[in-house]
């Protein structure tokens, strides 16, 4: 077996999703619909093929010890002159988005890994582009607001192509797989699988 390029997040539910997916676009970043709008947990990953059974095991068994919490989204901000980036904040979720993020990546499990930059959940609309269309993305989702209730986070593999697609969703409080969550305008994404996984 070969290795697979591996991320873990939470998508933003439609209609938010697909809004930032299109103004990502709009700002001209040419990777906006390969990747679906999400905050990142794990960011990506090479791990060996035979792992993924481990892995979908562990990520089950953290999603189970956690519950559903509010998130809401509220402004702009920049990773910028370190890095490229210019995204929204995310102004409430923090902590359980650091307590998810960590859990995941626990030494002791088959996702650890040392991250570049500290942890900091946010949402990328603009990434590696013209320093005008990061300034434009900043400036025009400055008063950006959209709340929701998060319940689950997915485990998605980047393909020869680029594209980021789905393979779960992880229910908080049980671990197992729920529906997708709708394919965004314009992501050549595809329905996930989904299959029984064992819960914590």
């Amino acid at each position: 077996m070969g290795t697979v390029t591996l991320g873990v997040s939470i998508a933003v539910p439609e209609p938010y999703g697909s809004l930032l997916q299109e103004r990502r676009a709009g700002f001209g970043d040419p990777a906006a619909y390969g990747i679906p709008t999400h905050v990142t947990l794990v960011p990506p990953t090479e791990v060996a093929e035979e792992r993924l059974p481990e892995i979908e095991a562990h990520l089950a068994g953290v999603a189970a010890d956690h519950q559903p919490f509010p998130v809401r989204l509220k402004g702009t901000g920049t990773f910028r002159p370190l890095s490229p980036v210019v995204y929204v904040k995310v102004q409430e979720g923090v902590s359980l988005c650091h307590r998810l993020q960590h859990q995941i990546r626990d030494e002791t499990g088959p996702l650890v890994r040392e991250l570049q930059f500290p942890y900091h959940p946010h949402v990328t609309v603009a990434h590696g582009i013209s320093e005008e269309g990061m300034d434009r993305a900043f400036e025009e989702l400055a008063g950006y607001e959209a709340a929701w209730t998060c319940r689950s986070f997915a485990l998605y593999e980047q393909g020869p192509d680029g594209v980021w697609r789905k393979l779960y969703d992880y229910m908080f409080g049980s671990g197992r797989p729920v529906s997708a969550v709708p394919t965004q305008c314009g992501s050549p994404i595809d329905t996930p699988t989904i299959k029984t996984v064992p819960s914590a």
